[in-house]
């Protein structure tokens, strides 16, 4: 774990002085602040152009627990990371990268189980509706 995130930040620290070289290059000055407002909205904004039209797709053909899924996948891996850095900060636990998979299967193994029952619960849904000639079931 502790290798991972030293991984991470020497990436982010090679791209940090690149682009204070640059900054510094073409004379912008820039402070420390006004680079981080620029590099995360510029980075944000990339994400919005590239996660907008997915989620757009995935609802106009019916998959919004697709996107409630990819919403909370991804909260879920920002708070397991967020606990082993807590604990090696406080110094209350043992900053594992095993750990934060252990979490994660935890969620994806009981989202499994969540959505086995609930495409059981669609079948029979499905199946009792078209028993009563009713138009559409309704949705969970």
């Amino acid at each position: 774990m502790k290798e991972l995130l030293y991984t991470i930040v020497g990436l982010i620290a090679k791209i940090h002085s690149r682009l204070l070289q640059l900054n510094d290059a073409y004379e912008y000055n820039f402070t420390d602040k006004e680079l981080h407002f620029l590099v995360i909205g510029l980075m944000g904004m990339a994400f919005i152009f590239i996660v907008h039209p997915v989620f757009k797709w995935l609802a106009s053909r019916d998959h919004v627990m697709v996107i409630s899924w990819i919403y909370v996948t991804t909260l879920i891996v920002v708070i397991t990371f967020a606990i082993e850095i807590g604990q090696k900060v406080t110094h209350t636990g043992n900053m594992e990268f095993a750990d934060i998979m252990f979490g994660l299967a935890g969620f994806f193994a009981m989202f499994f189980v969540f959505a086995v029952f609930r495409e059981i619960y669609h079948l029979i849904l499905r199946f009792v509706v078209r028993r009563r000639g009713e138009d559409d079931p309704e949705e969970f």
